[in-house]
């Protein structure tokens, strides 16, 4: 009798670093969108410092709510 041989999980985990490589580049994007606005917020407000995080997170609300989930 001629035995089988059962092949391995990598071409499952090719196929699915391929499904995830837009997600991935998505994200990427999103990010690159946020730091973008939050520099502009930055820059509105004068380059004063110590808002950083109200920056980002005005910048992250505003990319969010425009972006389909």
């Amino acid at each position: 009798m001629k035995s089988v041989r059962i092949r391995s999980e990598k071409p499952r985990r090719n196929m699915q670093a391929l499904r995830s490589a837009p997600k991935a580049a998505a994200d990427e994007e999103r990010q690159m969108l946020i730091a973008k606005r939050a520099y502009e917020l930055y820059s509105e407000r004068g380059f004063g410092h110590g808002h950083a995080l109200d920056d980002w997170l005005e910048a992250e609300r505003e990319i969010l709510s425009r972006t389909p989930p």
